[in-house]
């Protein structure tokens, strides 16, 4: 069955996921705001979420409209195929958004669109009601400019999610976003890399899973595992490509550093459960004490901003510390993210690159320095 795929993705991260999808091997890739397009079949749904680090999860695309009446939102809705997909038992719970359209509450179009489905399939199973105790496949919706955009969820938990992390412990970063500053800051099988400020982990275990080549997903489950019209063994099929693909022969190796004896036992445990624990080191050391070693090396990190700090002059502090410690110096890389529009002046020179995102709600900025 050929699909259409959306993968949501932080913005500013667009072209990052899509170069990702391309190198896949996934069919006509094409990148938009706030999400990327790729088209295929189940196996290369299942190659996607167990291989993607930059999206957040992969939906199927299965209907785009125009819609300003609920009338024509339900007629719409019906029109998809819905039993190629949804058994006569499954659940099909339904969410979505709403942004600058003549239908704009949420509740009314989760009810029309659960609605015109359970019509649907209604004529199709001939049954007047639906138990919804089997699997279930998420409806999503969303609608804006008046332009509908229906998909299922193939994902179920977002694809940050990849398994390591202690849920008690929630890192500052998405590990999406830490997996984007690996890239940008060139982080390769051979590399040393350095997190001054590492917090639980994210950023070295991000860049520790990238040089290895370990799939992000590799040891995680997805909805779609459990959907009656996936054949059997795809997951799977595409779990035993992502193993043969890992790189373990390679000297990359890593440090971190915090003043957080807690946060740094988080970090040691969750390197272990990702299978880098062998790649990374951590130990307790304030920035003030931070020294740059001899030789090649890429500092990358994510200091404490906002909520996670006392006042603005702490900040402040901060980044000129970081520009005392992070010298211009040849073979040495940095890739830093903060919301802070005065970063560069505080840490006293021009970023080399620099590229907006969102950190959260934050809006930032990753200032990368290599020249």
């Amino acid at each position: 069955m050929q699909l259409t795929f959306s993968a949501p993705c932080i913005f500013g991260l667009e072209g990052l996921c899509a170069n990702e999808f391309r190198f896949l091997g996934l069919q006509n890739v094409r990148a938009e705001n706030g999400r990327v397009l790729f088209d295929g079949d189940f196996s290369a749904m299942a190659r996607a979420n167990i291989n993607a680090r930059y999206a957040e999860r992969i939906l199927i695309l299965l209907a785009e409209f125009r819609a300003a009446t609920f009338d024509e939102l339900f007629e719409n809705v019906k029109k998809i195929e819905w039993e190629s997909f949804i058994g006569m038992s499954d659940a099909f719970p339904v969410k979505g958004s709403c942004l600058n359209s003549k239908l704009m509450s949420v509740p009314d179009c989760q009810k029309i669109i659960k609605k015109a489905v359970a019509t649907r399939l209604s004529g199709r199973y001939m049954l007047s009601w639906f138990e919804e105790t089997g699997a279930p496949r998420q409806i999503q919706f969303l609608i804006m400019n008046d332009r509908v955009s229906v998909m299922l969820d193939t994902s179920g938990a977002g694809l940050h999610k990849r398994g390591y992390r202690a849920q008690a412990n929630e890192a500052p970063i998405k590990e999406t976003l830490a997996a984007a500053m690996a890239e940008l800051a060139g982080v390769r099988p051979s590399h040393f890399v350095l997190d001054p400020m590492c917090g639980s982990g994210t950023i070295l275990i991000e860049s520790a899973l990238k040089a290895l080549r370990i799939a992000p997903g590799l040891n995680r489950y997805f909805a779609a595992e459990r959907w009656s019209c996936v054949p059997d063994g795809v997951f799977e099929q595409e779990r035993e490509k992502a193993r043969a693909a890992i790189n373990r022969d390679c000297a990359f190796h890593a440090e971190g550093f915090d003043i957080d004896s807690i946060a740094l036992a988080t970090a040691k445990g969750n390197a272990e459960k990702a299978g880098v624990g062998d790649r990374i080191t951590f130990a307790q050391r304030d920035i003030k004490d931070f020294v740059l070693p001899e030789g090649y090396c890429t500092v990358i990190t994510n200091p404490p901003y906002g909520e996670r700090l006392l006042d603005v002059k702490a900040a402040e502090e901060l980044y000129k510390i970081m520009g005392e410690k992070f010298r211009r110096e040849g073979g040495k890389r940095y890739a830093v993210i903060t919301p802070d529009d005065d970063f560069e002046k505080l840490f006293g020179r021009k970023a080399d690159k620099r590229r907006k995102t969102y950190n959260g709600t934050l809006k930032c900025q990753i200032y990368q320095f290599f020249k």
